[in-house]
């Protein structure tokens, strides 16, 4: 209920704008913070080895012949690059397509599991079911409904390729070299059948580990119609639990995945 009220007083404040809106109905929305979960994209944003980058080009920028200032550009770059979504047919031939993704589950409260200082000790570790059940320990059941964030630490690393990939090496070399953290196939499966998720995020690159082969944790969740979202940043501002993530993915039509802008909020109050 409590995540209910909140979408319907951000969508009031979307529709009247902050400024219009009346003291009493500013006081309405929790004490907290937005924090902004998204890498921006540009020339250096971290794509996978074997994927195009990330490039903007100018098309214009200066004053025109009528003495007004102009800009505008073009982009381009492969889906899954910088903070993106991969949708269920990434790796689900029938599942759902970016656009296909309801909203609801893009839009929930949800949880953080802390295995920054395990991740920090083995840059391959892989985030177990162990780990789930530590932090229920901790804070109770994961609810339904609620979208799961792996926090590694391995956002620190971003604006350094070789050690947030363990290589700089473009191309299937470079695939057969990525070492970094990720969930673990049996974890993934823990989750998937016994507790109801609406989608899952991490800092690193990939759901699976960087020497996956087989993409298992993938294949495991988005058979499951859960999109992951990745390369995502500012985990540590997070406590254990999110009042709120807004995820919203470029709407491609049938595209398996995309850049994604994805925000959350955390009640100050509960925290």
């Amino acid at each position: 209920m409590k995540t209910l009220t909140i979408i319907v007083i951000i969508y009031g404040v979307l529709v009247s704008g902050c400024s219009r809106l009346a003291p009493t109905e500013r006081n309405l929305f929790p004490a907290g913070e937005w924090v902004d979960l998204s890498h921006d994209f540009a020339a250096d944003t971290i794509y996978w080895p074997t994927a195009e980058p990330f490039k903007l080009e100018t098309v214009a920028a200066g004053k025109t012949d009528a003495g007004y200032y102009y800009s505008a550009y073009q982009f381009s770059a492969a889906e899954h690059g910088g903070t993106h979504i991969d949708a269920p047919v990434h790796f689900a031939e029938g599942r759902e397509s970016v656009d296909q993704i309801p909203l609801d589950r893009l839009i929930s409260a949800a949880i953080k599991v802390d295995v920054s200082e395990k991740a920090k000790a083995d840059r391959d570790y892989q985030v177990s079911a162990a780990d789930f059940e530590a932090w229920e320990t901790q804070n109770g059941r994961i609810p339904d409904g609620a979208i799961v964030l792996l926090q590694t630490g391995w956002s620190e690393h971003w604006n350094d390729r070789m050690k947030y990939l363990g290589t700089d090496k473009r191309g299937a070399e470079g695939v057969a070299e990525l070492h970094f953290p990720g969930l673990a196939p049996e974890a993934a499966r823990w989750l998937s059948e016994n507790r109801k998720i609406k989608a899952i995020g991490l800092d690193t690159a990939s759901i699976d580990y960087g020497q996956s082969k087989l993409f298992e944790s993938h294949r495991i969740l988005m058979g499951q119609d859960i999109p992951a979202f990745e390369n995502v940043a500012n985990l540590d501002r997070l406590p254990a639990k999110v009042a709120m993530v807004i995820a919203m993915p470029m709407k491609i039509r049938g595209g398996s995945g995309g850049p994604l802008r994805i925000i959350a909020f955390v009640d100050r109050a509960k925290n």
